[in-house]
Formats: C-alpha cells, sequence, structure tokens
C-alpha cells in the first residue's frame, strides 16, 4: 500500500480528487453527474494528444508542430466537407487522419534520419504548417452551416450513453498502453530515450524508430483536428493556437521526463486530466481565466521539480527487453 502511495500517478490521481472535491464545495453544481461528464469529454482531446506526445518526449525529442499539425488537418477536413458535403464521413476523417501522418512523417525523416534536432525542426514545421492553414483557407472561417450535420454531429452522438469522442479517448488509452509496455516498438523507444549509443550498439533501427514515432503524433493530432472542428462547428486559422504547449504541460504534469526514457501512459492521461479539471474549474468558481496560465506554470515547475528530485534519487526507470528482466 506504502509503494502504491508513493507512486507518482497514484499522488497525481490522488490530487485530481481532492481539487474536485474542493471545488465541489465552494460550487456543488461542479460535481454534477452532467458537470463531471462534461470534464470528461472537454479532456479527451488533450488525453489523445499527450498520449502521442509522450511516445515523442520518451525517445528525448518533442513535437512542437502537433498543434499546427491539428490546425490544418482540421482545416482541410472542414474545407472537404463543405466542399464535397455527399462525401462519407469516414473518408473525411481518413483524409485527416492522412494528412496528419504525412506531416508527422516529414518530421520523422527530418529528424531520424537527416539527424537534426527535434526541436528545431518542429518549432519550424510549426510556422510552416500554421501558414499552410492561412493559404488554404484564405483567411476565411468555414462555419457549422457549412458543414453537413453529420460531420458536426459524430464527436458528441452518444453511444451507451458515452460521448464518441470518449470512446475514441479510451482505446487511444488501450492503444497507446499497449504499445507503451507490450510492443517491441515501445520498448525500443523507452531504450532510445534512455541510452541511444547502447540502443543503436544492440541493433535498435533509431532513424525508423523516430520516423515512425513522429508519423503516429502527427496521425493523431490529424485526427483530434477533425474532432476539434466539429465538436466546435467551426474552423479558422488559429485553431488551437498554442495548444502544444498545453499538451507538453500535461504530460511533464504526469511524470514523463523531458530527458528522456521515462513516462507512463497513466500519467499522461492524468497529466491531461489535471490541467481539464483546472481549466473547466476557475469559471466555476469564478475566478478569472487569465490565472490558468499562471497556475498552469506554476503547476508545471513543481513538477519539473518533483521530476528532478526523483531523478537524482533513484535515477531514470529503465523498461526490462523483450523478455528479459531488469538488474
Amino acid at each position: 500500500m506504502k509503494a502504491l502511495l508513493k507512486m507518482r500517478e497514484t499522488q497525481l490521481a490522488l490530487c485530481i480528487v481532492a481539487l474536485i472535491t474542493l471545488v465541489g464545495m465552494r460550487a456543488p453544481v461542479f460535481v454534477t453527474p452532467s458537470s463531471l461528464a462534461n470534464l470528461l469529454t472537454d479532456s479527451t482531446l488533450l488525453i489523445m494528444l499527450a498520449l502521442a506526445q509522450m511516445l515523442v518526449i520518451v525517445t528525448r525529442g518533442v513535437d512542437l508542430s502537433m498543434a499546427s499539425t491539428l490546425a490544418l488537418a482540421g482545416m482541410m477536413s472542414a474545407l472537404l466537407a463543405a466542399r464535397f458535403p455527399a462525401l462519407p464521413l469516414i473518408a473525411v476523417v481518413l483524409a485527416a487522419l492522412g494528412i496528419g501522418l504525412l506531416l508527422g512523417l516529414m518530421n520523422g525523416y527530418l529528424i531520424g534520419y537527416l539527424v537534426l534536432p527535434p526541436i528545431v525542426v518542429t518549432l519550424g514545421t510549426m510556422s510552416v504548417y500554421r501558414g499552410m492553414v492561412f493559404v488554404l483557407s484564405g483567411g476565411a472561417w468555414v462555419s457549422s452551416h457549412q458543414m453537413p450535420a453529420e460531420f458536426i454531429a459524430f464527436p458528441l452522438a452518444r453511444l451507451l450513453g458515452v460521448t464518441h469522442l470518449v470512446w475514441i479517448a479510451a482505446l487511444t488509452v488501450l492503444a497507446a498502453w499497449y504499445v507503451a509496455r507490450h510492443s517491441r516498438f515501445g520498448r525500443d523507444l523507452y531504450a532510445i530515450g534512455n541510452a541511444p549509443s547502447s540502443a543503436r550498439y544492440v541493433g535498435i533501427p533509431i532513424a525508423q524508430r523516430l520516423l515512425w514515432t513522429y508519423g503516429l503524433s502527427g496521425a493523431m493530432a490529424g485526427l483530434c483536428g477533425y474532432l476539434w472542428v466539429a465538436r466546435y462547428a467551426v474552423a479558422y486559422t488559429e485553431i488551437a493556437y498554442g495548444f502544444e504547449f498545453t499538451v507538453i504541460a500535461a504530460c511533464v504534469i504526469g511524470g514523463v521526463s523531458i530527458a528522456g526514457g521515462c513516462g507512463s501512459v497513466a500519467g499522461a492521461v492524468l497529466g491531461g486530466l489535471f490541467l481539464a479539471v483546472i481549466g473547466n474549474a476557475l469559471p466555476v468558481v469564478k475566478v478569472s481565466p487569465f490565472w490558468q496560465s499562471a497556475l498552469t506554470g506554476i503547476v508545471i515547475l513543481a513538477a519539473v521539480l518533483i521530476n528532478a528530485r526523483n531523478g537524482k534519487q533513484g535515477g531514470r526507470q529503465i523498461l526490462p527487453l523483450h523478455g528479459g528482466r531488469t538488474a
């Protein structure tokens, strides 16, 4: 029990419960079933993006172009649906996924095969992709009356009483958990983050792994691009502007080490949920939304300090190789 309470994920989960309880005492409407359901729905896109970003950060990288990829895929899916309203929804979703995958693979090729610094590459493509949103849309909005009804309705439609957004996020969590803990691909990412030279020495194809890691990040951003535009029923040039930093913050709060090699799916999920609770709680308790950035910054600094302390005390956790055991 003591070991469980010492886990970062357990402590973060308890903090989330405590925060919800405190806000509920101040404003009981916050803890009603409908409010908590909305909170869960609001957290889905952040959680999905945080899971993809976690895999990137584990390799000692970062994807600063994630929000711009989301914006470009979202805008293009909205334009496609508006121009061809008879097009099946699945075709629009696959188009958004494909656009995101292509943009992610471009990042992965530059980082994995040309060995360019991830922060420089994704900072550059962030501006390029965001500029393409403006060029393709001509600076114009795509509003709800231009989009097919099915396009808009899908994310918030319910299956067994739960929105499609929550179901998609749940499937994403399961997929990320399998990749990170039970696949050779995921284990290789942790090995690359912990010791790149050793990973190369034992034959891990680092360039290929990085190519597809950033490809997955782009594909997730592409999917979330459609979901974002459809949920809010509007596409514009500033979609998700600066949201990449919120995603990275969720990862850091969840215990994902910027130094690479350390991070968990549960931590990324809880980090995203924590930020969603803060974002939803502030308006309820009538705190200015301008405080959200300040509070998020304070939490990030605290998380970094905790990560640094844990790193000095115990070092980073290295996952066992396939079929092997930790020393």
